[in-house]
């Protein structure tokens, strides 16, 4: 990967409507399209996450969100909808983006558990930042997915 990456966080609220269209965007061609998976991504949760965009060349390439206290996870940090496009998978930005998650993690909430719902075929992706697995394997939409987390 050649071109540099411009990592930005952004409240809900400062997302500008085109940047909020492109994430999206990226969201629903990763997990609807590519994994012919018909679910609600727009769940109503974005407003209280805190959004981690990676833009190449004013092109969003990668994305998640994170939420201080998620009352879902024992109000633990938990990061979710973390993609990266297609085009760019390979190269180090998937490991990029979770190195970025992770320090801004320990800076903000360092004594804060990271929980959160993984597709099971990451797991050794997940596993190589410090999360464990914490639950059998459990269906949602239809995916293999297991909880994970990360001691501070």
């Amino acid at each position: 990967m050649t071109d540099k990456i411009d990592w930005q966080w952004y409240l809900f609220e400062q997302l500008k409507p085109n940047q909020m269209a492109a994430m999206l965007a990226l969201r629903q061609e990763v997990f609807v399209v590519e994994q012919n998976c018909p679910y609600l991504d727009i769940d109503g949760k974005d407003p209280q996450a805190m959004h981690l965009i990676g833009w190449q060349n004013q092109t969003i390439i990668a994305t998640l969100r994170l939420f201080e206290s998620y009352p879902d996870y024992d109000n633990h940090v938990s990061i979710g909808r973390i993609c990266t496009a297609q085009s760019v998978r390979g190269k180090g930005v998937g490991q990029q983006l979770m190195d970025q998650v992770i320090d801004y993690i320990k800076q903000n909430f360092p004594s804060k558990k990271i929980q959160i719902g993984a597709q099971y075929y990451l797991k050794p992706f997940y596993t190589s930042f410090g999360f464990k697995q914490i639950s059998e394997i459990y269906l949602e939409d239809g995916i293999e997915h297991i909880l994970m987390i990360k001691q501070p």
